[in-house]
């Protein structure tokens, strides 16, 4: 696009601004498709999730092994849609920093699937889920800075998170045998 300007009416000043198309439905797509897979990388690790939980002595206060599935998929389309905001928005040249958190803690939610569920290792999903929460808190935070609404849809996942930390702590406490 350009402009033009008439200075002290002596002179015609062009300046060229160019315009960068928001990214569409395709980025929506790829960011959509990298979400669903570390959905699904973490689901191949609790395929025997629900009778691993039930075998496990709980606290009184543990949500029921059905409410996982529906919870965990509200917040993976939100935090989607966050990601997508966020690339959508692009108020500065790059935001190859919050993607880069965004990709850190999708890796790292998957990652406590297997160290919980498939390899029974709780001390180290509890560490493991200590760091999530941290970068969760900072993917939520650098997501604010570019959008507000992005880091609020982000906001619920890092209460879910929050909550499971001290739900795998108790765990893991309670279970020594089997964590």
């Amino acid at each position: 696009m350009y402009s033009h300007t008439i200075a002290d009416g002596k002179r015609i000043v062009m300046t060229y601004h160019p315009v960068q198309a928001k990214p569409g439905w395709f980025t929506l797509a790829v960011i959509v498709a990298v979400t669903a897979l570390a959905a699904a990388i973490g689901a191949i690790a609790s395929r025997q999730a629900p009778e691993f939980y039930m075998m496990l002595d709980a606290p009184s206060w543990a949500p029921p092994p059905w409410l996982f599935g529906p919870v965990w998929t509200v917040l993976y389309v939100m935090m989607a849609l966050a990601a997508w905001i966020v690339v959508r928005e692009r108020r500065r040249t790059s935001v190859a920093p919050e993607l880069a958190l965004f990709g850190a803690q999708l890796a790292l939610n998957a990652l406590w699937t297997w160290l919980f569920f498939s390899w029974h290792q709780g001390a180290a999903a509890f560490v493991e889920v200590a760091v999530l929460l941290v970068v969760v808190g900072l993917t939520v935070f650098a997501f604010g800075r570019v959008r507000t609404l992005a880091g609020v849809l982000m906001l619920p996942y890092m209460l879910w998170v929050a909550f499971a930390t001290v739900l795998t702590f108790s765990l893991w406490q309670r279970n020594p045998g089997l964590l």
